[in-house]
């Protein structure tokens, strides 16, 4: 099999697990290896072929109930950037781009002159979380809360996990992608996302 047709096997693979199963693509593409029975070190496809796979994978198999899905958690995404909105939120990942499921996460980035000051906030309004230390978008280690926030729409609790970045960090963070789209988008950005969505349907 040539190293294009394995990249697409793999991105297929990993498409599928990350709607059906709402895994991340990076741990969607290293299961896909193993599950294909690849080498440990067989390259992964990147994202770009990933994001083309998800969404061949959402048009064939879930297309009459994800776009109300993804509404619904692009609308709870702007209720917590409007809340975080002195922390100067930007969401980003699958909510953002369009490829999110009622599985999916929502991940937030803040940009705070404080590291501490978002924390404190949350504390202040009582708001449980998880602290962790992830990779950031130019591979350094990042602070991350992780919280748990009802959708009144999907009727379930969604992870919202915010990503705490230094102010001086936002120029890099808006930075285009290799499709000329900003990874990030502010509320302002969300919320014409949502106006130009199509309202959703109601239920019989």
């Amino acid at each position: 099999m040539s190293s294009s047709a394995l990249a697409i096997e793999i991105a297929n693979a990993a498409a599928r697990m990350a709607v059906e199963e709402g895994l991340e693509w990076g741990a969607a593409k290293r299961r896909a290896v193993r599950e294909l029975g690849l080498p440990s070190r067989t390259a992964l496809p990147d994202n770009d072929l990933v994001e083309d796979a998800v969404r061949a994978y959402i048009g064939l198999f879930c297309a009459d109930t994800q776009p109300q899905e993804l509404r619904a958690l692009r609308q709870l995404a702007l209720t917590w950037m409007q809340r975080l909105q002195p922390f100067r939120p930007y969401l980003g990942g699958a909510v953002w781009h369009g490829t999110a499921t009622r599985l999916s996460d929502i991940h937030l980035s803040l940009f705070c002159d404080d590291s501490k000051s978002a924390e404190i906030a949350l504390i202040d309004h009582r708001v449980s979380y998880e602290p962790r230390t992830v990779t950031g978008f130019r591979g350094e280690p990042v602070e991350m809360l992780s919280l748990s926030s009802p959708s009144p729409e999907l009727g379930e609790h969604i992870g919202v996990h915010l990503l705490i970045y230094d102010l001086d960090d936002l120029r890099g963070a808006l930075r285009a992608d290799a499709r000329g789209r900003s990874p990030r988008g502010d509320a302002q950005a969300v919320q014409r996302l949502l106006e130009q969505a199509p309202a959703p349907v109601p239920n019989d």
